[in-house]
């Protein structure tokens, strides 16, 4: 069954044109105007993917961002006006896994929608047979997409910092440069001033309790990228 899309956007002629767009592509759509309906639709029609506006009346995209990645891992991209650089940084903080700046293309939105459900259904690739990955006294389970901590204890991810945390426990002690990090995360090259990922790596270095000023797990490597320093034992 083709994946189900929720909008939210509270532009009618954006939702329309979004609406038909994706329909025309093969994919069910789902238009909500604000948060109120946003939830309905999420509880109701459980879709596989949220495009959320930034500017909403009432709870704003951040605020409902926020509270979507609180409960659960469902795909979000987050659509920015082009000026306000910020709300694209607050949107990847608050566990947004891609984001768009108004105006944009829909075949653009379509290919970012595309990469992040194939990255989202398809269970990483490893190496070996094992489909639990330990590092630091830490457990990656790739098959219930769950971080453990040495006490058993799950630590909540969202979808882009779980591809993030596979990509740098499939490639350890190899420096990994941003273009590389979002080709193996969301599919694509960054521009020259995008920081997603290193807003991504800030936030996995709290998931993992790993010093930003000192950090022993996700270590920066200056002019180039970053390097995962821990040692990964693949378990059966």
């Amino acid at each position: 069954m083709n994946a189900r899309i929720l909008v939210v956007d509270d532009d009618a002629e954006i939702r329309k044109l979004l609406g038909e767009y994706l329909q025309r592509n093969g994919y069910r759509v789902s238009l909500a105007t604000d948060g109120r309906e946003m939830r309905r639709a999420v509880e109701q029609v459980r879709p596989d993917i949220v495009v959320l506006d930034v500017m909403l009346p009432g709870d704003s995209g951040l605020s409902l961002c926020r509270d979507l990645r609180a409960g659960s891992s469902l795909p979000v991209i987050m659509l920015t006006a082009r000026a306000e650089e910020i709300d694209r940084i607050l949107g990847l903080e608050m566990g947004a896994d891609d984001y768009l700046a108004k105006p944009f293309s829909p075949r653009e939105l379509l290919a970012r929608i595309k990469s992040i459900l194939r990255r989202t259904r398809a269970l990483p690739p490893a190496r070996s047979d094992a489909h639990r990955l330990r590092f630091a006294g830490w457990t990656l389970d790739l098959a219930a997409r769950q971080l453990v901590a040495a006490d058993g204890v799950v630590v909540p991810l969202s979808g882009a910092e779980f591809r993030l945390l596979t990509v740098f426990v499939e490639h350890p002690n190899r420096v990994l440069d941003r273009n590389q990090l979002m080709d193996l995360t969301v599919g694509r090259d960054g521009t020259p001033y995008d920081r997603s990922i290193d807003v991504q790596v800030s936030r996995l270095r709290v998931r993992l309790r790993d010093d930003a000023r000192e950090p022993r797990i996700i270590k920066t490597v200056r002019s180039e990228g970053y390097v995962f320093a821990a040692l990964v034992e693949r378990l059966a």
